[in-house]
């Protein structure tokens, strides 16, 4: 089992999540990785956790979480994009690629949404340790 699907399925108090977060982080900032670069891609992900919310606000029936999840998903090839313009983005479009996938194998809308949110939490711990180690402008 890879330490990012532990982190996404096996990790309840979030320790393994704060410490992979921590050291990816690092590396981002080795790689010389800018906060802006980090956020362009923060900022669509911001986006697509509102409407995964705006979709959860529905009656249980009628959850479709089929546009937030197809966005996550599209998400992969913008961060390819990102990567070929950018090399430094790599470690970062592998880690959140591989998080991703694990959000999508989830068995239920109740399981993706709880995914997604373990998604979420690793992504801004990795954007608080990068900033935290001094990550540039």
């Amino acid at each position: 089992m890879s330490q990012i699907q532990t982190i996404m399925t096996k990790d309840p108090t979030g320790q393994q999540l704060i410490e992979f977060a921590s050291q990816t982080a690092q590396q981002l900032v080795r790689d010389q990785l800018t906060r802006g670069q980090v956020r362009n891609i923060f900022t669509e992900v911001r986006k697509i956790e509102a409407l995964w919310e705006a979709e959860s606000v529905k009656k249980p029936e009628e959850q479709n979480y089929t546009k937030a999840l197809r966005r996550l998903v599209m998400l992969k090839p913008k961060m390819d994009y990102q990567t070929a313009r950018i090399p430094q983005v790599q470690r970062l479009k592998d880690v959140l690629s591989q998080a991703i996938d694990e959000v999508v194998k989830g068995q239920s809308p109740a399981e993706q949404t709880e995914r997604f949110k373990r998604f979420m939490n690793l992504f801004e711990a990795i954007l608080a340790y990068h900033r935290a180690l001094g990550g540039r402008n």
